[in-house]
């Protein structure tokens, strides 16, 4: 198909003649048909490789690149370079820092060269470390944008690719508000529709992109969103071998809000259906190039399509080139991992720890496995050595969503790869203590007073949002925003705040209790043994056990969120860790156990309790239900608590610019003023460092300081004689540590496309979608510069993680072959996977298990 004739003839008629003119030259019907499914084809696989990104009041880590876990690292990250500029390992400047600073050795490049496959035949040390010294980035690939924007004033304006990605994020922040703003727009008729009325009523694009009477130009804009998928793709002239490579390139261009679509198609797959934004997003892409092709004279057009389709004709050299190049950053990738997995494995191998035998176990607590528990728990065992800590997935085994009391909020509480299997609501119990009942008048009562409250909260909010309002507002206020003033200038040294009680009277705050809903007896047996199994307390339970989720506390921070649980969809950790107590406890529950051969002492008693990963404080929840002796053995946990958790501040101070040896009281009031700080852009690092995840039993890790980078999540192999927790264990929580690692990792390695810029200047898009950095430009995603960087020092390593499993080789080896997921993250090299054998550690490496091999490291 000769393109550049197929555009002169078009041009003066618009789309209606160059849809025309293509079909006429398609030779056929058939043809014509064979041609769609193909566009059809390459865009939906354009789509299937953008991963989504979860809203800012449910946000959970995701690996922006999870959808190429098909292909090796190498080539993904040689992908992402020529069709979006996007860097996938650390940058050159950061490694040849660890190289001069003595973090990467020698040694550890030798190792790097000789464990990754085909790199010592095709360089030397000198070479990579002569390519420490070179700025040497992939070519990026054009658009037809890009190729356009030729003319000689380009430089005295936003380019077009700038403009285009303004405009297109700002029609979809106003398509997808659903909470921000009191005047909504119709969008009755779909994304694309939205936009090419949104774009028909915009007077000031034209002139920020140099082309003031773009308005005229409208009339060309592809009707629907196939017209503008087929309009592009017809008239490229590129090979159909590139087209989802060019989609691609497309969506990369606007990736916040092509992942934000991601995620809507995410949810849509969750509950059986389709949706279509992120298709019509990608149309929007294409018809702006329709727009501006009518902006440009013939000569210019030739040009545009001729520098092109020269490109595009080689972008399979380019991308062969770029791979090739990238092997040297490679290299150099898994020489700063081995560096920290040598220390690892020293830890690991020096010493195993057990608790002494003689010891009786008066406690247990399972702890999320977030790398933050990680330091808890080794300070609880050292204060009170009868105290066994637990690791476990922090949603605790409970696939639900939550709907607080008189609120319609349902929101989910559990991995993101999941969907919510049932549901759990607040009751208002008669009062306090076990005998309590749910009481339904009481529980009215305090629904009635909640919607009476946040009622009365919403219309004081909006009433400083109404046009000319806002002036008058303050002034109308007073005194009273001088409170809120004082809190800003003089933070507060409060305790953490309960969010799910805002707005509830007092009086019933302490008898409202989460609850799963609608289950019957054997039900809520079937689930708890599960959950029992799944946590190895099936057999030797302690007379007191603690169910500990996780929360962070924070003040003026939109993603908040991202500090609190992953394995709770970004929530804290109470209500399943509530929910669960709640259940174990009740004697029907116990008696179905007991008949499926599962014992609980009657002394035994499950508690909810939260751990504050701010001030690493520890809060009980329902502690008027405990019997006599279980309250007494948990007041007696509080001095242990108290002395662990000063343990893990002064542990953490250092991090944060305190002083680690100010008294006990004071450190604990200045983590909590730090927390309720509005200005505080560093509440708590959350997860930086992360770089392990231990599958093992406690005596593997006990007593060893592994520095709050490792998730730790127990597992005995012998209580798994089928392999189905380990194979639970490998699809799930080691699917959510490996998302986790890789957020960190993509928004350190390239902060400028993958993370979110300076929390300074973040804006709240829609309430809770996202945020922008300034007032414009794409949605940006992933983690804030703070939550990585010092001011001074990346904080997070970029490293990949690190499984260490302790179970049978063949066991592993099962779940491996029997999961294509898990497959491609190990032979693809997205994460390494240890092995806990007789003698030493071993390492998986393409259905092999080697010797580690970091000893002369």
């Amino acid at each position: 198909m000769d393109t550049l004739q197929l555009t002169e003839q078009a041009r003066p008629n618009g789309l209606a003649n160059n849809l025309a003119g293509a079909r006429a030259e398609s030779g056929s019907a058939q043809n014509d048909l064979l041609i769609n499914e193909q566009i059809e084809s390459a865009c939906a696989q354009a789509c299937r490789a953008i991963a989504p990104a979860w809203p800012l009041d449910r946000a959970i880590a995701v690996n922006p690149h999870w959808s190429r876990i098909g292909m090796p690292l190498r080539r993904v990250a040689a992908r992402m370079a020529v069709l979006g500029d996007i860097r996938v390992f650390p940058s050159r400047e950061s490694q040849r820092q660890a190289w001069e600073e003595g973090r990467i050795t020698r040694a550890d490049l030798d190792y790097a060269l000789s464990n990754l496959p085909g790199a010592a035949g095709m360089l030397s040390a000198q070479q990579c470390i002569d390519a420490l010294q070179s700025d040497w980035t992939p070519a990026r690939l054009p658009l037809l944008i890009d190729t356009l924007d030729n003319d000689p004033a380009r430089h005295t304006r936003l380019s077009w690719r700038q403009a285009i990605t303004h405009q297109v994020s700002q029609t979809c922040a106003a398509y997808f508000d659903a909470h921000q703003a009191d005047w909504q727009p119709s969008r009755d008729q779909g994304l694309y529709a939205f936009w090419r009325d949104t774009l028909q009523h915009d007077h000031g694009i034209g002139l920020l992109m140099g082309l003031p009477d773009l308005g005229r130009r409208l009339d060309v804009l592809p009707a629907t969103r196939l017209d503008a998928e087929r309009w592009a793709l017809r008239q490229l002239g590129l090979p159909e071998s590139v087209w989802a490579d060019y989609l691609e390139a497309v969506l990369l261009t606007v990736n916040g809000w092509a992942s934000w679509c991601a995620y809507q198609g995410w949810q849509a797959g969750l509950e059986g259906r389709d949706d279509p934004n992120l298709r019509d997003l990608l149309a929007i892409r294409l018809a702006w190039g329709a727009v501006l092709l009518d902006c440009k004279d013939d000569a210019s057009t030739r040009l545009a399509f001729a520098a092109l389709q020269a490109s595009w004709h080689r972008a399979a050299t380019l991308l062969d080139e770029s791979e090739a190049g990238l092997l040297a950053d490679e290299v150099w990738q898994l020489a700063l991992e081995a560096g920290y997995q040598r220390q690892l494995a020293h830890k690991l191998t020096a010493t195993t720890s057990k608790t002494p035998a003689e010891q009786k176990i008066e406690v247990q607590a399972a702890f999320c496995i977030d790398v933050r528990s990680e330091p808890m728990r080794r300070a609880l065992e050292a204060v009170w050595p009868a105290v066994q800590t637990i690791g476990f997935a922090g949603f605790f085994g409970l696939p639900v969503a939550y709907t607080p009391l008189a609120s319609a909020a349902r929101r989910p509480q559990l991995p993101g790869l999941l969907a919510p299997a049932m549901e759990v609501t607040d009751r208002i119990y008669a009062g306090p203590g076990e005998a309590g009942q749910p009481d339904e008048a009481a529980e009215a009562a305090a629904a009635s007073g909640r919607r009476a409250r946040l009622d009365l909260a919403a219309q004081w909010q909006a009433a400083s949002r109404w046009p000319g309002a806002a002036f008058s507002f303050v002034e109308a206020a007073g005194a009273g925003y001088l409170g809120k003033l004082g809190q800003w200038l003089r933070p507060s040294a409060q305790a953490r705040q309960r969010d799910d009680l805002a707005g509830l009277p007092h009086r019933y705050r302490a008898v409202c209790r989460p609850q799963l809903n609608a289950l019957d007896v054997d039900t809520k047996v079937a689930l708890a043994a599960r959950v029992l199994h799944a946590m190895g307390l099936e057999h030797g339970l302690a007379p007191l056990v603690l169910l500990v989720g996780h929360g962070s506390q924070s003040t003026n921070n939109a993603h908040a969120a991202a500090l609190d649980c992953g394995a709770c969809c970004g929530q804290t950790g109470e209500v399943n860790a509530r929910s669960l107590a709640l259940l174990l406890n009740e004697k029907s529950v116990r008696a179905g156990l007991l008949a499926r051969g599962i014992a609980i002492p009657e002394e035994t008693r499950f508690v909810a309790a939260l751990h504050n990963t701010t001030t690493d404080e520890i809060e009980g929840f329902d502690l008027d239900l405990l019997p006599t002796d279980a309250r007494a053995r948990w007041d007696q946990l509080q001095v242990v608590f108290s002395q662990a958790s000063d343990l893990v501040r002064r542990e953490r101070a250092p991090r944060l610019g305190l002083d680690p040896t100010t008294p006990q009281d004071e450190l604990l009031t200045q983590l909590r003023r730090r927390a309720n700080d509005g200005a505080q852009t560093r509440p708590e690092w959350g997860l930086a460092g992360n770089a392990a995840f231990v599958i093992a039993p406690r005596h593997r890790t006990r007593g060893i300081v592994l520095d709050g980078r490792s998730f730790l999540h127990d597992y005995d192999a012998k209580q798994d004689a089928d392999g189905s927790v380990l194979e639970l264990l490998m699809t799930a929580p080691m699917l959510v540590t490996h998302w986790i690692n890789w957020q960190y990792h993509a928004s350190t390695c390239d902060p400028q496309h993958l993370g979110s810029g300076n929390k300074v200047l973040h804006n709240v898009v829609g309430g809770s979608i996202g945020v922008f950095e300034g007032n414009g430009g794409d949605l940006r995603i992933g983690l804030s510069r703070q939550s990585l960087h010092d001011g001074e020092r990346w904080v997070h390593e970029p490293l990949r993680l690190t499984v260490l499993i302790d179970a049978p080789q063949a066991a592993i080896e099962q779940v491996i072959a029997k999961h294509a997921v898990v497959r491609q993250l190990l032979d693809n090299g997205w994460l390494h996977l240890w092995h806990f054998g007789n003698d030493a550690l071993q390492r998986y490496t393409h259905g092999q298990w080697l010797p580690l091999g970091l000893e002369a490291a």
